[in-house]
């Protein structure tokens, strides 16, 4: 239980040093009660603990370590959470800053505008009977070394896989590119090609374990195509510890929840990353005071002899 409390304020602090790829304050007449640093990090906070802005208000009153790591001198009311999340969304972009990658993969997923079953609000309830499920498109690439979300596309209807394929790499730094059928086309695969100078691992639609030819002349190998199975993995967690449900009423409101839903995972993973590598650390020294006493062991032992 102490283990995942520490864990909640390290995750305080990475949010708070990631907030700073944005401006401190949107004006410098601002009136500098609480900066933009500190809002983002309680709007992100707030997705990874699954609160509505009420909630994470009523969490900080009575957290006072919480507070101490966001510097908070007083808490903010929970209209001040619910402003600065319609004001963030031109720039909140920014904090997902990753261009550089060797091997990404591509994929979409949905997430639900309501939280009322889709059953409910089909058969119950309601009076128009939806004949598509409602949702909002999200299409993510990421990094499937370190499984980061590197770039996303948002869109609030239903659109076609493949005209997001080029917007999601066209900034990014590649070797390979792992994406399913669905993205299979002349273009898109020409662009990784020509202008990403990249690999296309992406199945071609009415073939079975064939990846195409690069140029016409050599063959592309599918040994790595596994790799795309991260990019579910990643939409997977997104849903289960952040939540598939949009609460935001507008679009605008809708696009920064999600986002922060994404900032909340990145940083989840960057924690994940440091403790994987203090503990490596931590056994590589154990393994080298145990080598060290068994050649001083050997060395005693020589010298009885």
């Amino acid at each position: 239980m102490v283990d995942e409390y520490d864990n909640y304020l390290n995750f305080i602090d990475s949010a708070l040093e990631l907030a700073k790829k944005i401006p401190r304050y949107f004006s410098k007449y601002s009136n500098k009660i609480y900066c933009n640093h500190q809002k983002l990090a309680i709007y992100v906070l707030m997705q990874k603990l699954r609160f509505t802005s009420r909630e994470i208000v009523a969490f900080l009153r009575y957290n006072s370590d919480a507070r101490l790591h966001l510097g908070l001198t007083r808490v903010p009311v929970h209209t001040t959470i619910l402003r600065f999340a319609k004001k963030i969304s031109k720039i909140i972009h920014a904090v997902l800053g990753i261009r550089t990658a060797n091997n990404v993969a591509v994929d979409a997923s949905g997430f639900d505008l309501d939280s009322k079953s889709f059953y409910y609000r089909t058969k119950w309830n309601s009076e128009r009977k939806w004949k598509t499920k409602q949702h909002l498109k999200l299409s993510i690439c990421i990094d499937t070394d370190n499984q980061k979300i590197l770039t996303y596309r948002i869109r609030k209807k239903v659109r076609n896989d493949t005209i997001d394929f080029k917007y999601l790499l066209k900034k990014l730094h590649i070797k390979q590119v792992f994406a399913d059928k669905g993205y299979d086309s002349k273009s898109n695969r020409q662009f990784v090609i020509n202008k990403l100078k990249a690999m296309p691992v992406i199945p071609k639609r009415n073939y079975k374990d064939f990846y195409g030819y690069i140029k016409g002349k050599r063959k592309i190998s599918g040994k790595d195509y596994h790799q795309r199975s991260k990019v579910e993995t990643v939409f997977s967690v997104l849903k289960r510890k952040y939540g598939s449900i949009v609460r935001g009423r507008s679009y605008v409101t809708q696009q920064v929840e999600v986002i922060s839903k994404m900032i909340a995972y990145n940083v989840d993973r960057d924690l994940k990353e440091f403790v994987n590598v203090f503990l490596g650390l931590q056994q590589s020294r154990i393994m080298y005071l145990l080598q060290r006493q068994t050649c001083l062991f050997q060395i005693f032992l020589l010298l009885l002899c």
